[in-house]
């Protein structure tokens, strides 16, 4: 009916005494009226709508089942306040509602226990004279400086800090009621997901595993196994190891490979120096949000018959049919299929496919300056990059394709050049690594690649598959794959000096990082250039941690012996309940930019998070 809120007339609604159910999805509402008088009301549907609150629903005391589906402006923690708010709830969009209510239970009592604490420590520090003039002021710091669980919880864990606080002052600080929600019986174990295998190896040594039926194992207990640290390094912790990507949610599953992961940024204004500890993994049929800090995944989107090479985060900003600007993640997962879904995270669905390749894409990449551009690489040896442009009211996507650079090989790793991103992009290939020219001001829209680079002198220089490429700072490529045993790091700048007409060009080499001797390929590199790390796992389940910063502020006169790693991060064994890794191999390590939490995924269908302590 293209009802907006301004429609919900409560004097008529109130006259409703004995409604039970109200169907109100597939309409416009942005809020909810507070005063609408249901309240026997049971049943509420305001699925595909574009509510961006949920307070309102504490006027339905009595309602049982809720539908929320589809209101992309919802975030995880409306999905906390409507447990908080509703404590008869039983079903959330067609699910058990008791896992939320729990996670709601544990973060109301440790936030009691925090406000409670933070309220001694005020008071002890204010005369008797001050101390009621000085209770708004204890509300504002509570809110301020209490803090507990992951950044993505923020909103709702500050909106109970707020409402735990002002009761407290209210009752003079005499006691804090702890929220009313009931137990409700646990959550049967949601089914999970599928299996993988396309152009990569498995691990040399098959060894099968033997898992316990739990899916979810927290080993923060033990500290990783360090090799070559010097004892001034951080020490990282194994924090959580999950089997989210199983098929059928079976234990069992150790087949299903997992292939990218990447941490969402922090979009929100003012928080330059934020980051996310929020990461997004693919392999089989599935692409799962997980919060770092809790073990929790956020978000599960499948799709029969994929299998998802890649994901890669972009932000985009929508403006709604009311004119009021909303920004939101958007995740573009892509792979076998050759098609790109765009996630729209918070709200849990697909809001946009592009069937961008015939042949299965092996990696995307985002525009780090323009939020709409994205590159799609794919096994028919071509790269395209496209314009999603932002989204109607409905949110669809029109994506329209703005270049098409032609590959020798398959392209494996896409880089856009850290000082000048519009202008030139980094592929590391099958054959080599390539660059080409991407400035939107050129006539042509079909081009090739202007210059190879040659890592190494002789005959076998050029034509070394390169499956590792980052950025370490604006001017220091990490490359891998050319050199047996080794990680190049090269300037881009004193390279791309001598390029002149040649077509191929020797990389100028500032040091050699040592790695494993394996010969065995598709193992990821990636950076953290805020801290000068370059990571890096291998065939044994390990993870090679380089501190490079010396050589960025100073890099040698000539590249020296190839550099120890800084750490090993060695696989824990046996890593959690008796359960035996006797061979796992990490083919991606992703961390965030602080180097606060560290993603590896493994051969053999697990996820590892560990933690900089």
């Amino acid at each position: 009916m293209k009802l907006l809120s301004e429609h919900l007339d409560p004097k008529l609604l109130s006259r409703l005494k004995q409604l039970q159910e109200l169907d109100l999805s597939n309409n416009q509402l942005e809020t909810l009226p507070a005063n609408l008088g249901l309240s026997h009301l049971r049943v509420l549907r305001c699925a595909n709508n574009q509510l961006g609150d949920v307070t309102a629903l504490c006027q339905f005391p009595q309602l049982e089942e809720l539908s929320l589906e589809g209101n992309p402006f919802l975030t995880v923690s409306d999905n906390l306040k409507v447990s908080f708010l509703l404590p008869k709830l039983r079903k959330v969009n067609g699910k058990d509602a008791s896992s939320t209510c729990s996670q709601v239970e544990n973060l109301n009592r440790e936030l009691t226990s925090r406000v409670t604490a933070h309220w001694e420590k005020f008071k002890a520090a204010l005369s008797p004279e001050e101390a009621e003039k000085a209770q708004a002021d204890f509300v504002r710091s509570a809110v301020r400086d209490v803090r507990y669980g992951p950044e993505s919880l923020s909103e709702f864990t500050q909106w109970r800090v707020r409402m735990i606080s002002e009761e407290l002052v209210a009752s003079g600080g005499i006691q804090v009621r702890e929220a009313d929600v009931p137990e409700r019986p646990p959550k049967a174990t949601a089914a999970r997901e599928p299996r993988a295998k396309p152009v990569a190896l498995k691990r040399p040594d098959d060894t099968p595993l033997s898992l316990s039926p739990n899916k979810r194992v927290c080993t923060s207990s033990s500290s990783a196994h360090v090799e070559g640290s010097d004892g001034s390094q951080p020490t990282l912790e194994p924090l959580h190891f999950l089997q989210c990507h199983s098929k059928n949610n079976s234990p069992r599953d150790l087949e299903t490979q997992l292939w990218a992961c990447a941490f969402e940024p922090a979009w929100e204004e003012g928080q330059a120096g934020a980051t996310s500890q929020t990461v997004a993994t693919c392999g089989g049929e599935a692409v799962c949000v997980i919060d770092c800090q809790t073990g929790i995944v956020l978000h599960k989107y499948k799709a029969p018959g994929e299998e998802f090479f890649s994901v890669a985060w972009t932000a985009l900003t929508v403006v709604t049919q009311a004119g009021h600007k909303k920004r939101w993640s958007v995740l573009a997962a892509a792979g076998l299929r050759g098609l790109v879904r765009l996630l729209h995270v918070r709200a849990g669905f697909c809001c946009g496919v592009i069937r961008a390749h015939k042949k299965a894409i092996a990696t995307l990449c985002f525009s780090p300056t323009h939020e709409t551009h994205l590159f799609t690489a794919s096994y028919d040896k071509r790269i395209i990059l496209w314009d999603l442009g932002v989204p109607n009211h409905d949110y669809e996507f029109q994506a329209s394709q703005l270049l098409t650079l032609d590959t020798a090989s398959i392209p494996l790793r896409l880089c856009p050049v850290a000082s000048c991103p519009d202008t030139y992009l980094l592929a590391g290939c099958e054959g080599g690594c390539c660059c080409w020219d991407v400035r939107l001001d050129q006539p042509q829209k079909r081009r090739v690649c202007e210059v190879e680079f040659v890592f190494s002198e002789g005959a076998e220089a050029a034509g070394r598959r390169v499956d590792g490429l980052a950025f370490v700072n604006e001017d220091v490529v990490a490359s891998k794959g050319n050199s047996l045993g080794t990680i190049c790091l090269w300037s881009w700048s004193q390279t791309w000096m001598g390029r002149g007409k040649q077509s191929t060009l020797a990389v100028v080499v500032l040091a050699r990082l040592q790695w494993s001797p394996t010969k065995l390929a598709y193992f990821s590199l990636s950076t953290c250039p805020d801290e000068g790390i370059v990571l890096c796992g291998d065939e044994e389940g390990n993870v090679w941690v380089y501190d490079v910063r010396h050589i960025l502020t100073q890099p040698p006169p000539r590249p020296a012996a190839p550099q120890a790693p800084t750490q090993i991060l060695k696989w824990p064994q046996p890593w959690a309940l008796g359960q035996m890794v006797t061979k796992t191999m990490v083919n991606t390590v992703v961390a965030n930019p602080t180097f606060t939490y560290l993603t590896a995924l493994t051969d053999s269908n697990i996820v590892a998070i560990w933690k900089r302590q």
